[in-house]
């Protein structure tokens, strides 16, 4: 059975998400015997913070706010529709 740790953080624009927090959320997965993890932000990660993760042995996914967006809308989590809107494409067939 695997162990996946999953840290999110809430943060404003302004905040990145560096290194020094990734190798704390490191540690703490060595810590726990965790396989995995998932650190989530609403703001966004370093490149040092993204470099880091890539060489490091531990499984991390980075998940910044853009991405946890895109995720939100793609499974409808956290989400409503406001409005939907019907798109039409021309009936060629029907100018034959």
């Amino acid at each position: 059975m695997e162990r996946v740790y999953v840290q999110a953080k809430r943060y404003g624009s302004e905040h990145s998400v560096d290194r020094p927090d990734i190798q704390a959320f490191v540690g703490a997965l060595h810590g726990a015997q965790a396989d995995r993890g998932v650190f989530i932000t609403t703001s966004r990660f370093t490149a040092e913070a993204r470099e880091y993760v890539d060489r490091v042995p531990a499984r991390i996914v980075l998940i910044d706010g853009a991405r946890l967006t895109e995720l939100m809308v793609l499974h409808n989590v956290g989400v409503q529709e406001e409005q939907a809107f019907i798109l039409k494409r021309v009936d060629e067939d029907f100018f034959e």
